[in-house]
């Protein structure tokens, strides 16, 4: 089987796209594997580093506003269109899959014209434009939440496959990695994260936590600050009085790879809403508090957090909110603290949204549609 998979961008989209790529590989170790993307986005160092080969085609989104840019966009779009056909010609796939970014439409409104079996892969609750407008084009649209089925007028095409996280997610010991980090049975561990870039809202809340922790006698806080802001955080606690290096109710991270031992740990974490964090803390089955990106494309990330807090499985705060009252965090984490059977109830709910073996969903369904049950 010839496989050439549009992921472009983000790791959001990408990371995906390699797990999905790994599996195939795994079930049929003959498969050839070719990914496309463009020189901007972060494809250009992920997949080579996970062992697959990379073409590069151009095309470059779109501003909201007319403007110069609009024409040149435009023009990158003509030539993408032209390096998709190129490449599509060149290659040859069986079946082209598009995991999200720009570069999916070239690449699949002509697979889907040249009769390609195409399949797109929808990680957030709100879909994107480009698999909006795909969706009329292609074999199959697989969704990550549920609510994304509303958004699609293509009913038959869907399949839910969740979007694939890391295996180890799913094989957490919470006391084990508690031993392993340092905690009690009786600690209650929340865990903060604004991605690997941080988030300065979630930083600023996070400080009025820490200097606040002393007044709930359990609580131990995990916080991740994100590799470009950690001096800034560590300086700010310094200046506040709090030394956390002899603080033994924190540990303050830049970065961790280590994401499903620590969320595997806590009792409660504190998150953006993007679609990969969701997944990972629906895999644990760690409740939340979600602070959703604002400035997210279509405020997707709003509404990938209220795909589990309307249901039970966290809480929602707006970052706008958050801005007016940073105190408001604090709040909700001593509520918390003393609710642990409403938490267990969280827990099961979050659980609940987890969708396990998403890579081997989506392998059947590229087998069903080869095999012409689409």
């Amino acid at each position: 089987m010839k496989v050439l998979i549009a992921a472009g961008g983000t790791g959001g989209h990408i990371y995906p796209g390699i797990a999905i790529a790994k599996h195939i590989s795994e079930m049929e170790p003959d498969s050839q594997i070719k990914f496309v993307g463009t020189n901007r986005g972060m494809e250009t160092s992920i997949v080579p580093d996970n062992g697959f080969e990379l073409e590069l085609i151009r095309v470059k989104g779109f501003d909201r506003k007319l403007s110069f840019n609009t024409l040149k966009s435009f023009k990158e779009l003509f030539l993408g269109m032209g390096d998709a056909r190129r490449l599509l010609k060149a290659y040859k796939p069986d079946i082209v899959i598009g995991m999200g970014g720009y570069v999916c439409g070239p690449i699949l409104l002509w697979a889907s014209r040249m009769k390609i079996p195409t399949i797109i892969h929808e990680q957030n609750a709100f879909p994107g434009a480009t698999n909006k407008l795909l969706s009329g084009f292609v074999d199959r649209i697989g969704i990550s939440f549920i609510n994304a089925r509303e958004y699609f007028k293509n009913k038959n095409k869907i399949f839910l496959c969740g979007n694939p996280v890391r295996r180890e997610f799913f094989k957490t010991d919470y006391e084990s990695f508690r031993n392993d980090l340092g905690f009690s049975k009786e600690d209650f561990v929340v865990v903060s994260a604004g991605g690997s870039l941080g988030a300065e809202s979630i930083n600023k809340a996070m400080i009025q936590v820490i200097t606040s922790a002393e007044t709930i006698d359990s609580l131990k806080i995990i916080h991740i600050t994100g590799k470009t802001k950690y001096d800034d955080f560590m300086a700010e606690l310094v200046s506040r009085g709090i030394d956390p290096d002899q603080n033994n109710k924190i540990k303050i991270l830049s970065y961790s790879d280590s994401m499903d031992k620590i969320y595997g740990c806590a009792d409660l974490a504190v998150s953006r809403a993007g679609a990969m964090s969701v997944a990972e803390l629906a895999a644990v089955g760690t409740p939340a508090i979600f602070i959703p990106y604002p400035y997210a494309t279509d405020n997707h990330q709003e509404y990938n957090a209220r795909s589990v807090t309307d249901s039970g499985g966290g809480i929602l705060i707006l970052d706008s909110d958050l801005a007016n009252d940073p105190g408001i965090l604090f709040d909700k984490i001593s509520w918390l603290a003393d609710k642990r059977c409403e938490l267990e109830t969280m827990r099961a709910r979050m659980k609940a949204k987890a969708i396990i073996d998403s890579e081997m969903i989506f392998y059947n369904e590229i087998k069903r549609l080869l095999n012409g049950n689409a």
